[in-house]
């Protein structure tokens, strides 16, 4: 072997050297940036030189830079961001939503509910005070407009989540274009190279824009030969080399809301949603939110309709001469219980109650409301016809659908009693509360303007507390419509479900994080640098290019020897 060759294979190993110090120069730089993967020089013996019969080394060969990554560990890695984030996303939509119910406070929905029913035992205790009747209107009014502002709350919470859903679809649509464009660009750096995953820069970006889309969804992703990865979610592609499939918004009504659904935007198949921030808000939205929502929306319902229903059965200090059903019905020849009303009525009767306050004189007729399924139930029209019937009373329906109720003698008043049918409530006649729904209750005017209209008794105008005491007692009454739960049962029930659900939710979470730094520490491991170790491959590459440095300059002395013979 020549001393030239010598000379060749330490100039070599100089450059390997120097090129194994940049790499641990590089390393240590590096060593707190997020998502940076340790890379390692790679190298192998050069092929060696046949001298005669034998075969003599020819130094060292540098195949290039490589990362240091275990595909499977990245891959279980982004799958548990993907779990945490949507488990986090989720947990911070119920401590929201604990926050907004507020039971903590003294103005929470609680409070309103014990002052409202408190108001209407002292109606029990001073009957004929119209002024405590007032309070216990006022206080109702305010009861009202509390129920109707946790529902909007709600509402715009569930409305609020869908529109981040959105956001976050086109933050995943400009990652997945972001990865296409790093697989043209790894596929072409990489293109016939001795050594795979050589584009470390470009991985690296890259790594880092799968962990954020991990974040966002479920995906599962898989290299090809050329460099490029490939990405996919539920059996649906979503990258393949440089083509994407973009996700897309379908809109479909809910609740009152048109909720953002994810879909591929080619095929429009359904995208997997069970992780990921979008599938933590997707979950927070239509189960936690619109749950909530139907709940609130039952309690409000309730609260309406079986108040009502013992209103409508008494009489206050004075009744009305003229009145009209709040909810209407397109076809009045309909049975009242598939009419289309907010409230079902069933089969029964109530009592019309004509009476003429100068003489205080009163008399009953009794009202049939059949509804068995059978070609004899009882229509809008049906009933119309049997209170026209009533002397005294003229019964119409108007053009809009609603029934309207006029006194047709001079000084008698309109008042009802004993309805077993619930037909009253759910035509809104005569009622305490209006609306229809959480977002719609509200006081009957009438009532707000009259407060002498606020029924307490049952056997006459001003004669007694019955109803009155019924109503207080009310808030405690077990209801076939709620299980056999109260009204104020019903509400404890749903905010109860949300404590318990949100420390649920944070359970989850802990367990997601746990898992996470479980896979992150193991993950670590393989990308993360060390400084101690990456300090003794620098002082082993350093000894290196000192040995090295001394054999060319043996050989260098022995080649000027040589000349100078």
């Amino acid at each position: 072997m020549s001393l030239f060759s010598i000379l060749s294979m330490s100039s070599n190993a100089l450059n390997a050297n120097q090129l194994g110090l940049r790499t641990v120069a590089n390393n240590m730089a590096n060593a707190q940036t997020e998502g940076y993967a340790r890379q390692e020089l790679i190298q192998t013996s050069a092929m060696p030189q046949r001298i005669g019969r034998q075969q003599y080394g020819s130094g060292v060969k540098v195949l290039g830079v490589q990362q240091q990554i275990d595909e499977l560990v990245a891959e279980r890695l982004r799958s548990a961001k993907g779990e945490l984030a949507g488990a986090t996303s989720h947990e911070e939509v119920f401590r929201k939503l604990e926050a907004l119910l507020g039971e903590l406070e003294d103005s929470d929905l609680s409070t309103g509910l014990s002052r409202f029913f408190a108001s209407i035992n002292d109606v029990v205790n001073q009957p004929e005070s119209v002024s405590v009747r007032n309070v216990a209107a006022l206080e109702a009014s305010q009861l009202a407009s509390d129920i109707r502002r946790h529902d909007s709350r709600f509402r715009e919470m569930r409305s609020q989540v869908n529109e981040e859903v959105e956001d976050l679809v086109t933050d995943a649509n400009r990652l997945l274009q972001e990865i296409a464009q790093l697989n043209i660009r790894i596929a072409r750096a990489e293109g016939g190279g001795s050594v795979q995953k050589g584009a470390i820069g470009l991985r690296d970006q890259r790594n880092a824009a799968l962990t954020q889309l991990s974040e966002l969804m479920v995906i599962q992703t898989t290299e090809q030969p050329s460099g490029a990865v490939t990405v996919h979610s539920q059996g649906e592609f979503l990258v393949f080399d440089a083509t994407v499939r973009s996700l897309d918004i379908q809109k479909v009504s809910d609740q009152g809301l048109q909720i953002n659904q994810v879909v591929v935007g080619e095929t429009q198949a359904p995208v997997n949603t069970s992780a990921g921030r979008i599938g933590g808000l997707v979950a927070a939205r239509d189960e936690t939110l619109g749950s909530v929502i139907e709940q609130f929306d039952g309690f409000a319902k309730s609260l309406m309709f079986e108040f009502n229903r013992v209103f409508t059965s008494g009489q206050g200090l004075e009744g009305y001469t003229e009145l009209e059903s709040e909810h209407r019905i397109l076809n009045p020849n309909a049975a009242l219980d598939s009419a289309g009303l907010p409230f079902e009525p069933n089969g029964g009767t109530f009592k019309v109650v004509l009476w003429n306050k100068a003489e205080d004189q009163q008399e009953t007729h009794e009202i049939v409301v059949r509804l068995n399924g059978l070609d004899d139930d009882t229509s809008l029209e049906d009933l119309r016809r049997q209170l026209d019937e009533v002397d005294g009373l003229n019964a119409q329906i108007t053009d809009t659908g609603r029934l309207k109720l006029t006194s047709d003698r001079m000084g008698t008043q309109i008042g009802f009693s004993d309805d077993s049918s619930g037909v009253l409530a759910a035509l809104g006649v005569a009622t305490f509360f209006s609306g229809s729904s959480a977002g719609t209750i509200d006081i009957a005017e009438a009532v707000l303007n009259s407060p002498g209209k606020f029924s307490s008794s049952a056997d006459g105008f001003g004669r007694d507390s019955e109803i009155a005491l019924r109503l207080a007692a009310l808030a405690d009454e077990p209801l076939d419509s709620q299980g056999g739960r109260s009204i104020s049962e019903t509400y404890e029930h749903l905010t109860v479900q949300v404590t318990q659900s949100a420390a649920a939710a944070t359970a989850v979470t802990e367990g997601a994080s746990t898992f996470h730094n479980t896979i992150e520490s193991e993950h670590l491991s393989i990308v993360g640098v060390s400084l101690d170790e990456e300090a003794i491959k620098m002082m082993g590459y350093q000894r290196a290019f000192q040995a090295n440095a001394r054999v060319i300059q043996t050989a260098n002395s022995l080649l000027e020897l040589l000349v100078s013979l």
